[in-house]
């Protein structure tokens, strides 16, 4: 069945290059284009469009109010458009919360010779948004996440060497990921005994923004992961995007410990970063101390590097489809008969905690 899709901004230039580059796969079909969210919502209800790309920046009616009326209006899938900037990047996680399905880079350098991967890209993005469950796109805004512990803890223990750390907790997701990690890690409490490793599938400068956002609202510390970070209980270390991520011994002028090692080596399963890189890594260094968690995600991602740990004696975890946003990557976790439990994404973080404690 063809993917009809809805273009909305305001750059001619942007409405001719998606509508080229969607065109040109045989399951997307553009059956419009509008050149503000106003004339974009009026199209949605008239054209009726699988999947909506919807620029974040626009005038007349702005991406964040265009979006929170199609979800109400009208509920369609609907693909962010953005550019890079910190404005841009905060307004676009805002529209995550909002009930849109995922982010892609607004395309630039369209003579390069990067566009054949952007636009591959760009298109895998609408095939998985038309897949969305819309009803896992509960706006999280209205989550109440209680934190009555945060600042004074998060300090003491960034200041604070654990001498050895207990558990891994490695988190896999990409599209509906960000609203799943929010849900989850909001749910920790302060002195879980464990690090966080994540990998989340998002353009480069989008991680920095999430991780800000996600540790407003934790009571763990989160941070977007850098070279040489050293693995820590309490803190959550999100990959960046565009690197992947893997965890390494190293020792330098003292005892051994694990750090964080970034690359730009070639992308696996078209994702830097990477889920199997990243639960490789860990696997060798940590053994039976890993609790794998795949969440919400298209395509097998993790599936791999779930199967490393699994012979070193983690667990692992897979994201229930009844929660699941898209059920591509957990699903082939179940397929492979890796997962030692699956679950919803609510009943996760009392279960982690029975685990680990």
């Amino acid at each position: 069945m063809t993917i009809r899709a809805l273009i909305v901004d305001d750059s001619a230039l942007i409405r001719r290059v998606l509508s080229d580059i969607l065109n040109e796969d045989p399951k997307i079909k553009v059956v419009g284009t509008a050149v503000n969210g106003k004339d974009g919502l009026e199209k949605v209800k008239k054209l009726r469009p699988d999947v909506v790309l919807l620029d974040n920046v626009m005038p007349v009616l702005d991406g964040l109010t265009t979006l929170a009326r199609i979800m109400r209006e009208c509920p369609t899938p609907a693909v962010i458009v953005s550019a890079l900037g910190e404005k841009a990047e905060e307004i676009t996680l805002t529209a995550l919360e909002y009930g849109a399905v995922d982010v892609i880079e607004k395309p630039s350098g369209i003579l390069s010779q990067s566009m054949p991967e952007m636009a591959e890209g760009i298109c895998r993005n609408v095939r998985t948004a038309s897949k969305a469950n819309l009803k896992n796109l509960e706006c999280m805004r209205d989550l109440e996440l209680q934190n009555p512990e945060k600042g004074e803890k998060k300090e003491t223990r960034f200041r604070k060497k654990a001498a050895s750390v207990r558990n891994i907790l490695a988190i896999g997701a990409s599209t509906g990921g960000p609203r799943a990690l929010e849900k989850l890690i909001s749910s920790f409490p302060a002195e879980i005994p464990a690090a966080v490793l994540v990998v989340q599938h998002m353009p480069p400068g989008f991680t920095a923004s999430l991780s800000k956002r996600l540790d407003a609202k934790s009571a763990l510390r989160v941070k977007e992961a850098q070279e040489g970070d050293r693995v820590e209980e309490g803190t959550v270390l999100i990959a960046p995007g565009n690197y992947h991520m893997e965890i390494v011994r190293n020792k330098v002028n003292g005892p051994e410990e694990e750090v964080v090692h970034l690359s730009c080596s070639p992308k696996e399963l078209g994702s830097r970063p990477s889920v199997n890189v990243l639960f490789r890594s860990i696997a060798s260094v940590y053994g039976s101390r890993v609790i794998s968690l795949v969440l919400t995600g298209m395509n097998c991602d993790g599936a791999d590097g779930a199967e490393e740990i699994k012979k070193m004696g983690g667990k692992i975890i897979a994201e229930a489809r009844s929660s699941c946003v898209v059920y591509g990557m957990p699903g082939e976790i179940v397929r492979r008969n890796l997962a030692d439990l699956v679950l919803p994404l609510d009943k996760m973080a009392e279960e982690i905690i029975r685990l680990i404690e």
